[in-house]
């Protein structure tokens, strides 16, 4: 059986909001920090990426604070980025897939519904979707779908030993966590399905659903999957810093 170690691995931030953003329409009046992440899995015969953070061109044009390259961190625990062989992405908002050309011969995994919406259906055009995905994240899908790359999903699959995607919509049309056996039990990192531990602690979104009923059933189903509360990961919690065991500057082992 594979067992993983889960790193948490922040390529930029912190970047600050009202608490509204974080906590659907409550704490306006306070100020609330976030970190961009994604996260490196870790086993005696493989190691796994889930999302992949922010190409420097974007990370420029964005004027992202505190960027790191997401190739470049990872030689902090001895991971070639030219040897990743897969990635798994969430959902295709652009923090969490622009990174991904840095991975040139990784499969990458994606649920089929997200991909289509974000790619080819032009309801993702409207401006409240815009807010989302731009043009260059865009172009950099395609170079993944067109080379052969990309892996879709139709709904919870096994990719890998110790490896399960879960369908949980509700922050985008199809986002999926990730189930991760480890040492501890079934660990879930459930990306923006909660920005922070609090979402998931008080079972209250944030500002950025676009379903709030499909939101509702994806909590629960992915509380009900992980082995022990605290083994349940949000997507943006500065406390994957603050809270966890740090391995190199900006990489904290969670599990």
């Amino acid at each position: 059986m594979s067992y993983y170690e889960i790193y948490a691995v922040k390529f930029s931030g912190p970047f600050l909001s009202s608490g509204a953003f974080v906590m659907w329409m409550k704490d306006w009046e306070t100020v609330c920090e976030r970190n961009y992440y994604f996260w490196c899995l870790k086993s005696p015969d493989r190691t796994i990426l889930v999302d992949a953070g922010v190409s420097p061109q974007l990370a420029r044009d964005r004027t992202l604070p505190d960027y790191v390259s997401p190739a470049r961190i990872l030689e902090g625990i001895d991971v070639d980025f030219n040897e990743i062989g897969h990635v798994i992405l969430t959902h295709l908002h652009w923090d969490h897939v622009d990174g991904i050309t840095l991975f040139p011969h990784a499969k990458t995994y994606v649920q089929r519904a997200e991909h289509d919406f974000w790619l080819y259906d032009e309801m993702a055009l409207r401006s409240p979707f815009t807010f989302f995905l731009n043009e260059h994240t865009r172009n950099t899908l395609k170079v993944c779908e067109g080379d052969g790359r990309m892996i879709l999903i139709d709904g919870d699959q096994q990719i890998l030993p110790g490896i399960e995607c879960l369908l949980a919509p509700g922050h985008s049309v199809a986002l999926q966590a990730v189930a991760v056996n480890t040492r501890q039990g079934t660990a879930i990192l459930g990306s923006d399905c909660a920005h922070l531990f609090r979402n998931y602690e008080e079972e209250w979104p944030s500002a950025l659903i676009i379903d709030m009923v499909a939101w509702v059933h994806s909590l629960d189903k992915l509380k009900n999957r992980a082995s022990l509360p605290e083994l349940l990961f949000p997507g943006h919690d500065p406390l994957m810093t603050i809270k966890y065991n740090e391995v190199v500057p900006g990489i904290t082992r969670l599990v």
